[in-house]
């Protein structure tokens, strides 16, 4: 049965988050209802730069049984390409009317959007009205500032949110990718992100994201320990094997050459030579100079 038949809501959604007014708001509006049509389902495809890359299965599986009862009671909005249509924003909706076994379902169609313009509306769309992950409103806001060069002004103003809060959002992305993927899957939360950031060292970061996950740490705990860590003294790291090698190759050539027990560590860019009164008295001799004269 027909979503057009069971009282289609007809609200333009391309006006979410837009300063443009809708084409319409009440039903049966004319410019509206001129592009809403019945689209075969297998004829669309999602939008291949659609940042939303996971979708909730049993509120999808919610979704499609209300569909089987009350129809689709939005319509997506689609664009014509080449081998059909291709998703500018209601994913959710057309994958659960797919699974409610809808043959069809009502669209409208904008003939006049690009592929840029198609994507910077699917993206503020998300943004507004979509349950998007701190990590997905990451990668949508960089896709808008960076690739569809969107100022940080006209997205704050679009989404209703501070320019400070877009930012530290983006960087996230900063993140190492164990700990993106925490954020992501809400093993951590934005909070976690946000501290862990003030973290400088690269391979600490993935170190401290895996201890919030797994012991199940709150912001404040995470901020705690990266402060901690922050005060203890820096312990000394431990010298390059090679280095120690080649000490070692040291300490038996200078025993040779002396008779006498010698000593060799590594220090910095070089090794420090430890040798006992009698031992640096053989080795000045050996090299031609004279300990009481030194």
């Amino acid at each position: 049965m027909s979503g057009l038949r069971r009282g289609l809501l007809i609200d333009d959604p391309l006006a979410a988050g837009d300063d443009r007014s809708p084409a319409a708001t009440v039903a049966g509006g004319s410019e509206v209802a001129g592009r809403l049509r019945e689209i075969p389902i297998q004829e669309i495809r999602a939008n291949p730069a659609q940042p939303r890359k996971r979708f909730d299965e049993p509120a999808l599986t919610a979704l499609a049984d209300s569909i089987r009862e009350r129809g689709v009671l939005q319509p997506v909005i689609i664009r014509p390409v080449e081998d059909g249509y291709e998703l500018v924003a209601g994913e959710r909706r057309w994958r659960a009317a797919e699974i409610a076994g809808e043959a069809t379902i009502p669209a409208l169609v904008d003939n006049a959007l690009d592929q840029a313009g198609s994507l910077e509306l699917a993206l503020i769309k998300n943004i507004v009205r979509e349950d998007l992950s701190p990590i997905e409103q990451a990668r949508t806001f960089s896709v808008l500032l960076d690739d569809l060069r969107m100022t940080s002004v006209v997205l704050a103003r679009r989404i209703g949110r501070s320019r400070a809060d877009i930012a530290n959002t983006v960087r996230l992305l900063d993140l190492p990718d164990e700990a993106v993927e925490m954020i992501d899957t809400g093993a951590l939360t934005k909070g976690h992100g946000k501290v862990l950031l003030t973290e400088p060292d690269h391979h600490r970061r993935v170190v401290l994201a895996t201890q919030a996950a797994e012991r199940g740490w709150s912001v404040r705990a995470l901020e705690s320990e990266i402060s901690r860590a922050a005060k203890a003294p820096a312990s000394r790291a431990a010298p390059d094997p090679d280095q120690c090698a080649v000490a070692t190759r040291l300490e038996e050539a200078i025993t040779r050459a002396i008779g006498c027990e010698a000593k060799a560590k590594p220090h910095r860019g070089g090794f420090q030579i430890l040798l006992d009164h009698p031992a640096a008295d053989r080795l000045a001799r050996a090299l031609g100079a004279d300990m009481g004269a030194l």
